[in-house]
C-alpha cells in the first residue's frame, strides 16, 4: 500500500469500509477512536492513512498550507493523486467497492474527503463525512457535481477560529444546488469534534450503506 495507515477489523464479514482522514499535524492513530464512535458494532472495516508529508510544525500533514479553501497546488496534487491510487488499491485488496465505502476526515482530512470523494474521475462512495473543513479550490484539480452524489454530512464549530464556520456553510449550499442530501450540524466549539454529531450520524452511516448496492 501506498500510504501508512492502521486497519480496525470488522466482527465478521464486512458490510463496508469506513476510511478517516486525519488533520494537519496528526497521524494515522488520531481519528483511529472515532471509528468505534460511528461503528460501534464493527460492522464495517475501519481504515485511518497517515498524511505523506512532514512538515513544520511537526506531525503529518496532507498539504502545505497555500490558503483558506485553496492548498498549495505543488502539494496538494500528488497528495490527491497518491491517495487516490492508494484507494484504489485498497478496493482491489479487500473486495470492498467505492460505492460501499464512506470517506470522512477532520480539518485536512475533510478537505482530502471532499476532493476524494468528489473530485473528477473518481468513483463516488458510497458517503462523505467532513468535519471542520471545505471544499478545495485548487489549479489542476476538478470537482465532478454531476448527480447523483453521495450524501454528505457536514459538522463544524461556530467558534472555529482556524476554517471558520462560514466553510462549512458555503459547502452545504454548494452540495445542496448540486442536489446532494446534505445534513449539517454547528455546535459551539472551536476547531474540534463533536462527539455527539457522530453518534447522530450512526443510523445515516447504516442508510447510506444501504441504499448504495455493491456493483
Amino acid at each position: 500500500m501506498s500510504l501508512v495507515h492502521l486497519s480496525r477489523p470488522p466482527a465478521r464479514e464486512p458490510e463496508g469500509m469506513l476510511v478517516l482522514f486525519h488533520g494537519r499535524g496528526a497521524d494515522e492513530r488520531d481519528l483511529y477512536p472515532v471509528l468505534d464512535l460511528l461503528d460501534p458494532e464493527q460492522r464495517l472495516l475501519g481504515v485511518t492513512p497517515r498524511g505523506p508529508l512532514s512538515l513544520p510544525p511537526g506531525g503529518a500533514h496532507w498539504y502545505a498550507l497555500g490558503g483558506l479553501g485553496t492548498p498549495d497546488p505543488s502539494t496538494f496534487l500528488p497528495t490527491y493523486e497518491l491517495a487516490s491510487r492508494w484507494l484504489d488499491e485498497l478496493a482491489a485488496e479487500t473486495g470492498i467497492p467505492p460505492e460501499k465505502t464512506v470517506l470522512g476526515g477532520f480539518s485536512q482530512g475533510a478537505v482530502m474527503t471532499y476532493a476524494l470523494g468528489l473530485g473528477r474521475g473518481r468513483p463516488h462512495p458510497a458517503a462523505l463525512i467532513a468535519l471542520s473543513g471545505f471544499i478545495p479550490r485548487v489549479p489542476g484539480f476538478e470537482l465532478d457535481l454531476e448527480p447523483p452524489l453521495p450524501p454528505v454530512a457536514i459538522g463544524h464549530g461556530t467558534y472555529d477560529p482556524v476554517i471558520g464556520v462560514e466553510w462549512g456553510r458555503q459547502a452545504k449550499a454548494l452540495l445542496e444546488e448540486a442536489g446532494a442530501d446534505v445534513i449539517c450540524r454547528e455546535y459551539p466549539l472551536p476547531h474540534t469534534i463533536e462527539p455527539g454529531f457522530l453518534l447522530e450520524l450512526r443510523p445515516w452511516l447504516t442508510d447510506a450503506l444501504a441504499v448504495r448496492p455493491a456493483a
